[in-house]
């Protein structure tokens, strides 16, 4: 695969709709609308968790419908959107259709906690107000 080829795929899968990708990732066919309000609604649940774990806009994010794509979500840094896509159809999946079997909502759990810490550790640590405030105390300032 030409490098070349690797940044068109990317992206076109930005661009791509939010909805529209969990859909195709759950086996649900981008026509069929029935149970969009209902993916939606566990979509932005997950975007909230997303935005505790520092990734994404400052702003909680969500979608109201297929028109927002991955780029309105991570801007133009899209190297977290490996992850990211993954994490969300994983987490929706056993919101709106958990599998039956609890081996399988095991494992599905064990690849979430792997996703989220490798989400959380390409976040920059957000410095501590208390260490902040004692160094501003100690320079004089």
């Amino acid at each position: 695969i030409r490098h070349s080829d690797v940044i068109e795929e990317e992206k076109m899968e930005s661009t791509e709709s939010i909805l529209t990708s969990i859909k195709k990732l759950l086996g649900i066919e981008e026509t069929y609308d029935q149970f969009d309000p209902d993916l939606i609604m566990d979509i932005n649940a997950v975007f909230m968790i997303l935005n505790q774990l520092g990734i994404g806009p400052a702003d909680c994010f969500s979608i109201s419908d297929k028109t927002s794509n991955w780029v309105d979500f991570l801007g133009t840094d899209l190297t977290k959107l490996p992850v990211v896509k993954p994490y969300i159809s994983t987490k929706v999946r056993l919101m709106f259709d958990p599998p039956t079997s609890s081996a399988v909502i095991d494992e599905m759990n064990k690849l979430i906690n792997e996703y989220e810490w490798r989400l959380t550790i390409t976040v920059p640590p957000t410095p501590d107000p208390v260490t902040v405030k004692e160094s501003e105390d100690y320079n004089g300032e």
